[in-house]
């Protein structure tokens, strides 16, 4: 692998790790828009890889959060990630069936709504 690839995907681990920590964000945030500009990856194998990698980066994470600082209530977690088994799973067939496009455009909307919800009151 070439040495500049080899460093942006470290930066793009690097803030992933660190935002994921910070604010429990990574994948979606940082990850897939920086896959998609720094390496040309389309929408759904930047969205695919990102899965992958917040697998490591959210044990991890957990580990550290409650493991360490206590701050994991497990039962709520589990109580969160069974439906979300199955979404994710419907979300995957949805962006399968439209446009990269769509899906990109569908992505900064979601951003765009998020980032004036941090900022209004």
């Amino acid at each position: 692998m070439p040495a500049d690839r080899t460093v942006r995907l470290a930066a793009i681990g690097t803030l992933a790790g660190a935002f994921s920590g910070l604010f429990g964000v990574g994948g979606g945030t940082i990850i897939v828009p920086l896959l998609i500009f720094w390496f040309g990856y389309g929408e759904r194998l930047a969205t695919g890889t990102s899965l992958a990698a917040i697998v490591l980066i959210g044990v991890l994470g957990t580990v550290a959060q409650g493991g360490i600082y206590g701050n994991v209530h497990v039962a709520t977690g589990l109580w969160l990630a069974i439906p979300a088994v199955g979404a994710v799973v419907l979300g995957t067939a949805i962006q399968q069936r439209i446009s990269q496009r769509a899906v990109s455009l569908l992505f900064a909307a979601l951003l765009l709504v998020v980032s004036i919800e941090l900022i209004v009151p």
